[in-house]
């Protein structure tokens, strides 16, 4: 923060008192004052003139502070020359202002402050505040000053105290004006039970320390250049010099010492009766001293050192260069706060997607026991058409029955016309026409059979995809008993229906099972004589053969025997043969099958269903 920065904190007190009406203006006639009055304490010449000739456009209204700046910059600040003036003078001049208007106390309180201890912590608080305006100290800063002054009267510092008054409504938690400061320093919370006097020593020292870059000030004993005798003097280490003057109200000045990077601090030992020596060594001189007591000297000699490095470093003022520490390391808690919210803005974005995801895992729970309702109302409709489509099937085979016991009986006319064709020849035709009728009738029936096999060994097949559903239907009821123990008693009501619902579809399968049983049976017979009317057949061609020996040659009949030469016997390979070859093995293994139904459901079906398969496999 450089000269002009403070200069221009303290004038914009001076402004804004000036604005009575808090319009961001003052009239041109009251700035005139205000310039000639800032002229005449930075020893600068006031150019009356200049005012008018810079606001000429102006028509005599009031000045904003932005209006005011440019002037304030170009013939006022811009012309300071720094030492040639005093700054606390130009302090004075802007308290005086702005304390008419703003600083109102009551004068008969104990525990107000005076008014030159109030300056000066005006001055203190200019010197803390933030670099823009309006013009605030943070809580941190507040912190460091209360902490400072508690210091210099020696006490402890009760932090608890600030935290009250900072949990007031009325205080912004973010920062605090100057005249808010100075109520609280009015308020007494802050210095109960401590003398005026005390905390009026206390401030000076602050002020001293913090505006007037006062390093350390102390009684030393110093050893003269010429006489060589010793003297007690004021020491005042700033850090630039070292000034010492014959009493602590400095106003006989003995002396400065100028510090630069060629002087360096030494420790001495004792001698002419002195005790704690250091001597402070420049190109010049050697300046020897006396300190009171070991930390006296360790304090001034650590002092001294600190106001070389600042000087070396390039730096005019130790608070201020404290002052930058401070403000990077808010700086870097605020970054580090602001990283840590996003963090938790993170976590909390975090948190909602797993809440998001945990509601959406719910509606998937919910809508897969939607699905499994939908399942089993599924698996039931499919359960009610498998027994429409074995109701359909023992009807097929009740119509295939009634036209096999048909075909029989025409088999049997067709033998008593066969006999009959001894005595009639001219009948041969009609005879040889019902027989290829009766032929076509076969085959269709074959075909019937055949078609009415494969409809059997799907549904067989359907029937095996139905015990496997039901099995890993009761495979799930029994995950869900496990995992659902908490819900035993609910879902055991639900758990003996499903039971019965198996023993149900048990029962339904041995009874599917004696029925295709019977069925093949009733194939086995229907193909045995089947088997027998071909037989038949064979001896009929035979006879008809040699019925036809005495046609001559001239007759173009057909032959019987290339009209029956179509009907072939029934080869190995024929489905009915393979039933009758298994059918031995069928009932071997029927009582066998019977007790592994008694020991396991779910197995019986699986040997069950392979049984099934075993017996449809039709070439």
């Amino acid at each position: 923060m450089d000269l002009r920065s403070e200069l221009l904190k303290s004038i914009w007190y001076g402004f804004t008192a000036l604005d009575l009406e808090k319009s961001g203006k003052v009239s041109k006639s009251q700035l005139k004052v205000l310039s000639h009055n800032l002229c005449t304490v930075l020893s600068i010449p006031h150019d009356p003139v200049a005012l008018e000739e810079h606001f000429r456009d102006d028509d005599d209204g009031p000045v904003s502070s932005q209006g005011y700046m440019p002037y304030l910059n170009k013939y006022i600040l811009d012309k300071v020359i720094e030492g040639s003036f005093i700054k606390e003078n130009v302090d004075e001049l802007c308290w005086t202002l702005t304390a008419k208007k703003n600083y109102q106390t009551d004068k008969t309180s104990s525990t107000v402050l005076p008014e030159r201890d109030a300056f000066r912590l005006w001055c203190i608080f200019n010197f803390l505040s933030e670099d823009k305006y309006p013009l605030v100290m943070v809580p941190d800063e507040v912190e460091y000053l209360l902490k400072k002054i508690c210091m210099a009267m020696t006490i402890e510092f009760n932090c608890v105290e600030l935290e009250d008054f900072f949990s007031q409504d009325s205080v912004q938690h973010s920062s605090i004006t100057v005249w808010v400061f100075l109520e609280m320093m009015n308020s007494g919370k802050m210095s109960r039970g401590i003398d005026k006097s005390i905390i009026s020593m206390a401030i000076e020292e602050v002020y001293r320390e913090i505006v007037g870059d006062v390093l350390k000030e102390g009684y030393l004993w110093k050893k003269g250049q010429l006489r060589r005798n010793w003297k007690e003097r004021w020491f005042t280490l700033r850090p630039s010099n070292l000034s010492y003057y014959s009493g602590e109200d400095r106003k006989d000045c003995q002396g400065h010492i100028v510090l630069d990077g060629n002087c360096c601090v030494e420790v001495l030992p004792d001698r002419d009766g002195k005790r704690c020596m250091f001597c402070l060594k420049t190109l010049s001189k050697t300046y020897e001293m006396s300190a009171s007591d070991t930390k006296q000297r360790q304090e001034w000699t650590t002092a001294i050192q600190t106001a070389i490095r600042l000087h070396v470093e390039g730096k005019t003022s130790l608070h201020k260069d404290l002052k930058m520490k401070r403000r990077e390391q808010r700086e870097q808690r605020e970054k580090r706060r602001q990283s840590k919210e996003e963090e938790l803005q993170k976590l909390r974005a975090l948190q909602e997607e797993r809440e998001r995801k945990l509601e959406e895992l719910e509606l998937l729970k919910e809508a897969q026991k939607q699905a499994q309702v939908l399942l089993e109302q599924d698996e039931q409709r499919r359960r009610q058409q498998h027994e429409q489509l074995q109701q359909a099937l023992e009807v097929q085979l009740r119509e295939a029955k009634e036209t096999r016991v048909s075909m029989q009986a025409e088999m049997a006319l067709k033998e008593e016309e066969a006999e009959r064709q001894r005595k009639r020849i001219q009948e041969l035709e009609e005879m040889q026409k019902r027989l290829e009728e009766a032929l076509q009738q076969e085959i269709k029936a074959r075909l019937d059979e055949e078609s009415f096999r494969y409809a059997q060994a799907r549904l067989l097949a359907e029937e095996e995809e139905k015990m496997k559903a039901l099995m890993s239907l009761q495979e799930e009821q029994e995950e869900y008993i496990l995992k659902t123990q908490r819900e035993k008693q609910e879902l055991k009501q639900e758990m003996e229906v499903k039971s019965r619902s198996l023993d149900e579809a048990q029962r339904q399968l041995e009874e599917v099972r004696a029925n295709r049983h019977r069925v093949d049976q009733d194939v086995v017979a229907a193909q045995r004589k089947h088997r027998q009317a071909s037989t038949n057949v064979k001896h009929w061609n035979v006879q008809m053969n040699r019925l036809m020996r005495p046609i001559g040659p001239g007759e173009k009949r057909p032959s019987l025997g290339s009209s029956f030469s179509s009907f072939q016997m029934p080869t190995q390979r024929d489905p009915g043969l393979r039933l009758r070859r298994r059918s031995g093995s069928e009932d071997q293994d029927e009582e066998s099958k019977e007790n592994v139904v008694s020991r396991a459901g779910s197995d019986l079906e699986k040997r069950h269903s392979h049984k099934s398969n075993g017996d449809m496999d039709i070439p």
